[in-house]
């Protein structure tokens, strides 16, 4: 763990914690941002402590970064492709690994000159107004209604080609919101206030204001994987006035949803040339009556029949290398409740090789299938498609 004035930095599996110096308000938001457990201590101090979640919180200027194991740049990848399957690897590669707002700002600049790269996108955009002339289509209820007996103004619906689209709206939001985090270099800056000053005539969204839908589409591909980082990190990322009116901005992130998906995103592009489909969160009831209700994180399911399991851990192995026995005990039950004879069992550290638990008076096995998330974004998904194969031929 680091500490230094204003700035304390907590690796995600950090039971001890750091000290701190913090004020009851700076604590309080603390602990509502769900990033860390603030504890007092009989000097006065603070004491900081991970609460199973990653990310930073910068509370009246106070820093309080919690780093996850696998990394800033990985981190990104894996929140980035269980959006967008297309994400690239090249996208988070060469970003500071020390700073997670620099991350966040450096990928969403990169994603954001690559979508601009060939111009702004425009399209038709839906106007209400009141009008001297005549244009579009007259709204008679609403001239009926708020201009009795009267001839104009003339309240109109028309289109608009315009760049003030939900697409340009969302990019040109996360440009401004990741332009206000703290500590970016001079340079990071300067490229977004550009991206920023290019999308002039675009509206920015009103915080907490709903995103507004947009529709994968030919003319839009170049923005769409910038548009679904854009979407993750307006939802994922919160500037707020906190009681006392302190700033609170906040980027939270629960690592074992982000693996989870990870996890179902890339077998089921594995898997996708083979017949059937993958199905997350896959229904199921382990007794007769229906009563006892399971969700099996992946099931690839042909012809309506299940093939194949698989469930995501985000845990570490014990020193003697063996896993939790309830987890075991978890894929037992789905075996039995779809009648597979395998699951498995895809666990968040180790080298990727393939261990297989033979259940005693029973035909199921439950295969243990660590992934090295420490390898490159690209091997990381390879070690995914060999799981699919694997999964598919035995």
């Amino acid at each position: 763990m680091t500490r230094t004035r204003h700035r304390y930095v907590l690796a995600e599996n950090d039971r001890s914690g750091v000290p701190a110096a913090l004020g009851a308000q700076q604590a309080h938001a603390l602990r509502e941002s769900g990033l860390v457990d603030v504890r007092w201590e009989g000097d006065g101090s603070s004491l900081l402590v991970p609460r199973g979640r990653v990310g930073a919180v910068n509370v009246d200027g106070v820093d309080v970064i919690v780093t996850p194991k696998v990394g800033i740049a990985r981190l990104l990848f894996l929140l980035g492709y269980a959006r967008d399957p297309g994400f690239r690897p090249e996208d988070v590669e060469g970003i500071q690994e020390d700073d997670l707002w620099a991350a966040v700002a450096e990928t969403v600049c990169r994603h954001a000159e690559r979508a601009l790269a060939r111009g702004i996108l425009q399209g038709y955009v839906t106007e209400d107004a009141a009008l001297t002339v005549m244009r579009g289509r007259l709204r008679i209820a609403d001239q009926i209604s708020r201009r009795p007996g009267m001839l104009l103004p003339l309240e109109v619906r028309y289109d608009e080609y315009s760049v003030d689209i939900p697409e340009n709206r969302l990019l040109r939001t996360a440009i401004r919101r990741v332009r206000a985090l703290p500590r970016l270099r001079e340079e990071l800056v300067a490229r977004l206030r550009h991206l920023d000053a290019r999308l002039d005539g675009v509206v920015p969204l009103v915080t907490g204001a709903p995103l507004p839908e947009w529709q994968p589409t030919r003319l839009n591909t170049r923005y769409q994987s910038s548009l679904r980082l854009a979407e993750m990190v307006l939802r994922m990322m919160s500037f707020e006035v906190g009681s006392g009116g302190i700033d609170v901005a906040a980027f939270v992130v629960d690592m074992a949803t982000v693996f989870e998906n990870f996890v179902a995103l890339a077998l089921g592009e594995a898997l996708s040339s083979r017949p059937g489909a993958t199905i997350p969160q896959y229904p199921a009831c382990l007794d007769r009556d229906g009563e006892i209700r399971m969700k099996v994180d992946v099931v690839h399911v042909v012809d309506r029949i299940p093939r194949i399991i698989a469930d995501a851990k985000y845990k570490l192995a014990d020193s003697a290398g063996r896993y939790p026995n309830a987890d075991h005990y978890q894929m037992l039950a789905y075996c039995t409740a779809l009648q597979l004879p395998k699951a498995w069992l895809v666990y968040a550290s180790g080298d990727g090789s393939a261990r297989p638990r033979r259940i005693l008076n029973s035909p199921v096995s439950v295969i243990e299938y660590p992934l090295d998330l420490a390898t490159s974004p690209g091997e990381l998904v390879r070690q995914v498609a060999i799981l699919a194969d694997r999964a598919w031929d035995e």
